[in-house]
Order: C-alpha cells, then structure tokens, then sequence
C-alpha cells in the first residue's frame, strides 16, 4: 500500500508540474508607441522654440521661455515611452504613467474584434495601429497606436485569442436589436 501511494503521489507531482507547465504565462510581444505620435507637438514646440529665441535677441531675459516648449517635449515624450503595452498567451497588459504608473488587463477571450489602422504617415513610416473591441467594462476599446510590425501583432493577437478562446471553451454571441442572437 505504500507503494502505491508513493506511485500516486510521484503521478500527482507529474500532473502538477505539467498543468504548471501548460498554464505558464508567456509574453508573446512588448512594446509602447511610435515617437512619430508626437512629430505635431514637435513641430508646434519648434516654433514657439524660434519665436522664443527671435524674441530672445531683442529681450534676452525671455530666453528663459524656452523652457516651457523643452519642457513639454521631454513630457510628450515621456508619455509615449512610458506607455507600455504586453500580449501574452492570456492577456493584454497596458501599463502607463509617467510619475504615477496605472496598469490595466484585457483577457484574451474578451477581445471581439480586431482591425488594423494604416494612414498614409504610418505606411511611410512602417507603422499600423490596432483597433480592438472588447467585452471588457473597463476597456471596451482599445487602440494600440502607431506601432511597428502592426500587421504581424494583430495576426498573432488573433491566434492567441482563438486559442485562449478554445482553451476556456468561450464563445462570443452578439444579439441583435430584434432580440435574436447571431453566433460568431
């Protein structure tokens, strides 16, 4: 009898291992927003920055000014930066905040649709923005803007959700205004 429970108990620390194993956590991408988000406050900040230092040759005390437009370019960016998006095979993770940091998570099984965003810019630049609608109170929409490799990320943000969709054995139904339902 003991044996068996020995036998028993090396199965049941197998079993744990292995649902550990599958259950793991794996972050399949990472990464925050393209500075082009900011090239309009850099071009706004430019000028006001010319108009300082124009303004600076006839008054040179309003040089000091130009700490103001420094200042808020340093923020802009930082704002990007700090904004941080994870897809792993469960979740999307979005963390941001420059001084105070805030996260917030979208499961994977919760995300209805998807689409890619691609403006002339962005196809210039290599970048695409993704557009998710969720079933998520906090987030029913979640766009993940100007991003490199965005076409790449929503095909495998796609996989991942069918997959997380078929491992919780979830399945999205819509209902329309006339109160019959139309199953995806």
């Amino acid at each position: 009898m003991g044996a068996e429970l020995g036998i028993f108990a090396c199965q049941s620390l197998w079993v744990r291992i292995m649902l550990a194993i599958m259950t793991e956590e794996i972050s399949h991408w990472k990464g925050s927003s393209s500075q082009w988000l900011n090239l309009g406050p850099i071009v706004a900040a430019s000028v006001v920055s010319v108009g300082i230092l124009i303004g600076g040759l006839f008054f040179p005390l309003a040089l000091v000014a130009w700490v103001l437009p420094a200042g808020y370019l340093i923020w802009k960016y930082l704002v990007v930066r700090c904004r941080v998006f994870e897809l792993t095979n469960e979740r999307i993770r979005i963390t941001s905040g420059v001084i105070n940091q805030s996260s917030d998570e979208i499961e994977l099984y919760r995300v209805k649709d998807s689409r890619t965003i691609r403006p002339w810019w962005m196809r210039l630049t290599g970048l695409a923005s993704i557009v998710l609608e969720t079933s998520d109170r906090s987030t029913p929409v979640l766009l993940i803007p100007a991003i490199r490799n965005g076409m790449e990320i929503r095909e495998l943000l796609r996989q991942q959700v069918e997959l997380q969709r078929d491992r919780k054995r979830v399945r999205e139904m819509d209902f329309d205004e006339h109160g019959g339902d139309s199953s995806h």
